[in-house]
């Protein structure tokens, strides 16, 4: 089946990810993440930015409220809902400046994940973390290269999570105790259709990835089969995530980054889709 994109912002951001939907903050926000802001879409359509530092990664409501914002080495913290509330740092995660935080997420039980990579792409130099009460990180995944989507089934028993450079969407068993485990393939990515970035799952446990230089978000059934697919009009589409009152829209993040603009001028911007399912609430991080 094939969706039809329309647009929802102009080409705002260089390098769009994350984006994120609560009903807290009134909407969508997400991250210009190479900039160094969070971007947050108005009633009216207009989008505010706020700069947070040299990396922007992921942008996630907590549960206490306010929101968690992952930079280039470090968590952030706001107390408010408000785009412009303080920020705290819980503390430089590590100190090497050739590594930054990429993508993460929540688990069902509110502990925040988050990826690592080198900023040259260099195979197997990044990690995957969990954050503890205290924010410190502990490796759940090492020797990765480029941590992205990440999200879990409906029920909260599997988790999928795709490491570009593999070309995979892998799923992981969830336990509340024990975490993350048993990582194996769900679907592969043909080189010459893209590789899996950004993802969501839906209400019915499709799920949606992205596809970095493959110009297409698909929907994969829980069983791995491709069921939909959203042709955009720009090459590195990066992120998908639900929203609307009803979360029955799909919101999708690009890249212009190293894109010629007289190519592709859309490079950049938020596109939304109608996919005829509902998504679900983001999880809160506990932190």
């Amino acid at each position: 089946m094939s969706i039809a994109p329309y647009t929802v912002t102009d080409p705002v951001a260089q390098h769009g990810e994350g984006p994120v939907w609560s009903s807290r903050w009134g909407g969508l926000r997400w991250v210009d993440m190479l900039a160094g802001d969070v971007l947050a879409l108005d009633a009216g359509g207009g989008v505010r930015r706020r700069h947070v530092g040299a990396v922007a990664a992921v942008v996630r409501p907590r549960v206490s409220g306010g929101y968690l914002v992952a930079s280039e080495r470090e968590l952030l913290l706001a107390d408010s809902d408000d785009l412009d509330a303080p920020l705290r740092s819980l503390g430089e995660a590590w100190s090497d400046p050739a590594i930054r935080m990429n993508e993460g997420g929540c688990d069902p039980d509110g502990r925040f994940y988050i990826g690592s990579m080198a900023y040259d792409a260099g195979r197997g130099r990044g990690s995957f973390y969990v954050a503890g009460a205290d924010g410190k990180l502990r490796v759940v995944l090492p020797e990765v290269t480029i941590s992205n989507g990440f999200d879990f089934s409906p029920d909260g028993a599997l988790a999928y999570y795709a490491d570009t450079e593999t070309g995979r969407v892998d799923v992981l068993d969830y336990d509340p105790e024990g975490g993350l485990g048993g990582r194996r393939p769900f679907v592969t990515v043909d080189p010459e259709d893209g590789a899996p970035d950004g993802l969501t799952v839906d209400a019915e446990g499709g799920v949606w990835v992205a596809l970095w230089q493959g110009g297409a978000v698909r929907r994969y059934t829980p069983q791995g089969r491709l069921d939909a697919v959203v042709e955009l009009p720009v090459r590195k589409v990066t992120a998908v995530t639900f929203g609307g009152e009803g979360l029955d829209r799909l919101f999708i993040t690009t890249s212009a980054l190293d894109v010629d603009r007289a190519e592709q001028p859309e490079a950049g911007a938020v596109f939304g889709a109608d996919p005829g399912v509902r998504g679900r609430p983001v999880r809160p991080a506990a932190l």
